[in-house]
């Protein structure tokens, strides 16, 4: 064990079970090892006993570490003991029309269902939001505002708003004035304007396999066909394969989820990411970027968007191919349905769809969410709920580990709360969610998330929920049924 050179200014708990978790990592310290005590690691860091406990403590609520009653702590995890990841599917390369709405129905009613251990629903959970906080964002709205917040708001949204927005780009590089900003209904939404933006009926879409099936929806209901890119696991979208199907196909667009790919968790590297809008602008094909999960990264500095590279050789960043989406909904308030596209050179014809299509969004919650970015919550915010979503993930791959098959395979995801389960190709992951629902877990089979026939045996699952004896009992149970499924076959 080596002493540390702490730096004052930060939690020095948080810094030396950082170091703590590093020596885990590279199998300095091996599973099973013993750590030194409370008070030799005070003495070595020169810390308290107070702050020692907490290092302590922070490794065990991830489950890197256990404490045995009258023995002390020891290492129970690392990286190493991860599975494999699911393997790298290579999509049928053909064009084709989209029906995944019949599969999504079959399922969505118990998605949302009440009494269930819910692994299927892709929101945090309501305990990691700042409830309090948001209600009384909501209250000094209404006092605040001259007309009560009742009146339309603008088409484009409400410019503190979109103020505060353009101030969130600079967290991923992006140098935005507030009137490139649209407000919507949600990312899907913004999604959807895009799309209608840059594209006609019979149009073919580039999209990830496997990916949102939001998204599959969204091109269905527009009357496109999709050609589906091969994505890895970790690593994000194949651009070379991506390259070979727009030589063999007129692409009119691409929408990728760059940063935590739902439902696999990849982030494409930023070098990658410069290729790909070389790529996009080479051909002059618009990419519409499903950035909903971008401020939920488990690393130290958020990884960047498309739309940050989006300005080469051009005098504005307005003038670019690359249509930003996102959203609040998955880091603050899922039910507000705020959301907004910065949709580059394309910022017309969206600000048009949307006065048609319904005028303006909710002067309320825009207000509220102005308010509430305005005043530095968000950030404090988000620090707390990436802590936690990167804990639970540890808890959750840890319980896979215990309770399921050995040959399961497990995506690693570095931010965002989707997690993608690959199951023996015995499984059938549409069987195991109709057993798992009669013992009330509820979980997403892979199935639909793609047009084809493909992810029969795959499954989505979120860590949205923190661990608790229910979610540990769900987990068990699925393993379980996993097992039987497998003996019967």
């Amino acid at each position: 064990m080596r002493n540390a050179s702490l730096n004052n200014d930060n939690h020095l708990y948080l810094q030396v079970a950082e170091g703590l978790e590093k020596m885990i990592d590279e199998d300095v310290l091996k599973i099973g090892d013993k750590l030194p005590s409370v008070r030799v690691l005070s003495e070595e860091y020169g810390i308290s006993m107070g702050t020692a406990f907490q290092a302590y403590y922070h490794l065990e609520g991830k489950g890197l570490i256990e404490s045995r009653p009258k023995s002390g702590y020891y290492v129970r995890f690392n990286h190493r003991r991860y599975p494999e990841l699911p393997q790298f599917n290579q999509p049928e390369t053909i064009s084709h029309e989209v029906s995944v709405s019949e599969m999504i129905a079959s399922i969505y009613g118990d998605i949302v269902a009440d009494n269930v251990i819910n692994l299927a629903l892709a929101v945090p959970d309501i305990s990691l939001l700042p409830a309090a906080k948001l209600n009384k964002a909501v209250m000094q709205a209404i006092r605040n505002s001259k007309d009560h917040c009742i009146s339309y708001e603008d088409t484009q949204g409400n410019l503190e708003l979109r103020k505060q927005i353009a101030k969130l780009a600079f967290n991923w590089g992006g140098k935005i004035k507030p009137d490139e900003v649209v407000i919507t209904s949600g990312c899907l939404e913004a999604i959807t304007m895009c799309l209608r933006a840059v594209t006609n009926p019979g149009d073919t879409v580039a999209v990830e396999s496997p990916t949102y099936f939001g998204i599959y929806q969204a091109i269905e209901s527009l009357g496109l066909k999709v050609v589906e890119i091969a994505t890895d696991p970790a690593t994000g979208v194949d651009i070379l394969h991506l390259e070979k199907m727009i030589k063999k196909f007129p692409i009119k667009a691409c929408v990728f989820v760059p940063n935590f790919n739902n439902p696999l968790g990849s982030c494409i590297p930023d070098e990658n990411k410069s290729k790909l809008v070389d790529l996009i602008t080479k051909h002059n094909i618009p990419l519409i970027e499903d950035d909903i999960y971008g401020e939920l990264y488990f690393g130290k500095t958020r990884p960047k968007t498309c739309k940050s590279f989006d300005t080469k050789g051009l005098p504005a960043g307005r003038q670019g191919l690359v249509m930003h989406c996102c959203s609040l909904s998955k880091s603050l308030a899922p039910g507000y349905r705020i959301g907004w596209a910065i949709p580059g050179k394309f910022l017309e014809e969206v600000k048009q769809i949307k006065r048609i299509h319904n005028i303006s969004c909710p002067t309320i919650t825009q207000v509220a969410m102005a308010n509430f970015l305005k005043n530095g919550r968000y950030e404090y915010h988000l620090k707390n709920l990436r802590k936690a979503l990167h804990t639970q993930s540890l808890k959750y791959i840890q319980a896979i580990i215990d309770y399921f098959p050995a040959d399961t395979k497990v995506s690693r995801p570095h931010g965002g709360f989707i997690m993608w389960l690959e199951l023996n190709k015995k499984v059938d992951a549409f069987k195991l969610r109709a057993e798992a629902m009669k013992h009330k877990i509820g979980i997403v089979p892979g199935k639909i998330f793609s047009s084809g026939s493909k992810y029969s045996n795959f499954i989505r699952l979120s860590f949205g929920k923190p661990w608790s004896n229910d979610v540990d009992y769900g987990l068990m149970m699925l393993g379980r049924l996993i097992k039987k499924m497998l003996e019967r076959s």
